[in-house]
């Protein structure tokens, strides 16, 4: 059986013999040949050679061709900040002092598109019989907030009406993304909507069900597969993801998948996830990946499950981690064989906290997997940012990346479980929500 009929025997709810295996490649592809993240995002070539240099080494069952939630945002009028391994960021919003939604639908023509698509194409025909492709577009709560910026959130209290407009009209660029990645051989089309963590059940029922469920709507009526992916804790929003009913769910590690699971199983929806991105991808060693993938299989079984990272994975995930999972995926009882003396190597980094009741002003501290490649995260310390404008030497604002083992022992240290917070003075006020001004303003003002 190759990796694109278990993948769609996986979508189509059977028992498999054994789980479906989809990294998330993205920017990390360009880390196989050298090559930044700026060059690859921008060259047809180098992008599809190094997708063909992941399916050999890493062995998936399906893969991504490309996860940047930026595409649609740059066509639309935002401006870009590039980096070498990362997804470029939306630096400027088209709205954000204006209401006038006087936007066009992205055309194949425009801004990088035209590269996508041809890489698109060529992957089909060179892997498109083995592998499940996946076409990946930003999700209509996520471009919202590139084309709005942070007074979206606001917005939804204050002008809920012209939120709406702006979701409906994100929700028509989405499909219309899906009409030209479907046409270009993708198997799989997801909607990436990290910001969805950071509303609550009410504010998505109010604001996105309807979008979704004309989007998985109009997905199935393409006879494609689809799907939901989220960043971050978006535990309290499962049940209305569900009830949208899309064919799966993709979450990562702030979301217990034990628990998930029972939920996305009543409704028959397959569940991806959910290897955690910084502690155990990129700062494990080849062992603890394994172990990690072969208890979650242990967990959860070959039914409704596809075994893949929390989300897009950093630049520099050593590549032999991603070859051992493979091998834990593909063989799992001669993997669990050589990890009988495993044993988890304990981390020697001591770090020392603020000491928070003796500081000389309010510190705002923001805990991300990384700004600069998690949206949710952005938003979070964007919102922080803004405070400093505001209140200028009056606080101190800091981001703590988990990409960097001693701010992982900082999120143990504070028993942080959830990304991104935001504490001051060392509490956390804001846990997988983003904060509108005034909140922020209000809460920061009770530490003055």
């Amino acid at each position: 059986m190759t990796g694109k009929e278990l993948i769609l025997k996986a979508f189509d709810h059977q028992e498999l013999e054994r789980v479906p295996w989809v990294p998330y490649t993205g920017i990390h592809v360009g880390s196989l040949s050298g090559i930044d993240s700026t060059k690859l995002l921008q060259n047809e070539d180098l992008l599809f050679e190094n997708l063909i240099k992941a399916y050999k080494q890493y062995t998936p069952d399906g893969m991504p061709v490309i996860f940047d939630l930026q595409i649609e945002a740059e066509i639309l009028g935002c401006e870009l900040m590039w980096a070498d391994k990362a997804p470029p960021s939306v630096r400027t919003h088209p709205l954000e002092n204006s209401e006038n939604v006087n936007l066009s639908l992205p055309k194949k023509d425009q801004g990088r598109l035209p590269l996508v698509l041809k890489v698109m194409k060529r992957m089909k025909e060179e892997v498109g019989n083995s592998i499940a492709l996946y076409g990946l577009a930003c999700g209509p709560l996520t471009l919202a907030s590139h084309l709005r910026g942070m007074n979206l959130f606001m917005d939804m209290y204050e002008n809920p009406e012209f939120v709406q407009e702006v979701i409906d009209f994100s929700t028509d660029v989405f499909l219309r993304m899906s009409d030209y990645y479907i046409d270009s051989g993708m198997d799989v089309f997801a909607s990436v909507d990290p910001i969805v963590s950071q509303v609550s059940p009410d504010a998505f029922v109010q604001f996105l069900d309807k979008p979704y469920k004309k989007i998985f709507s109009n997905l199935r009526d393409r006879g494609v597969k689809n799907g939901l992916f989220v960043c971050g804790d978006a535990t309290k929003n499962l049940e209305v993801m569900c009830d949208t009913k899309p064919d799966s769910i993709s979450i990562d590690e702030n979301i217990d998948i034990v628990e998930a699971k029972k939920i996305t199983d009543k409704y028959n929806i397959l569940i991806s996830g959910n290897i955690p991105l910084t502690t155990i991808m990129l700062l494990g060693t080849q062992q603890d990946n394994q172990k990690y993938a072969i208890d979650l299989i242990e967990k959860l079984g070959t039914r409704n499950f596809i075994l893949a990272p929390g989300c897009d994975m950093p630049y520099d995930i050593p590549p032999e981690n991603l070859v051992g999972i493979a091998q834990a995926v593909q063989d799992p009882e001669a993997t669990k064989f050589f990890l009988k003396d495993y044993h988890k190597i304990k981390t020697n980094i001591i770090v020392k906290l603020p000491d928070y009741e003796n500081l000389e002003r309010p510190l705002i501290e923001v805990y991300t997997v990384d700004s600069a490649t998690c949206a949710a995260c952005g938003y979070m310390a964007m919102a922080a940012m803004e405070m400093k404008d505001i209140f200028g030497d009056k606080i101190d604002v800091v981001e703590y990346k988990i990409t960097q083992p001693e701010n992982v022992v900082r999120v143990s240290n504070l028993g942080l479980k959830n990304l991104p917070t935001l504490l001051i003075n060392g509490e956390p006020k804001f846990v997988s929500i983003i904060p509108n001004r005034k909140e922020l303003i209000d809460a920061i003002e009770s530490y003055l």
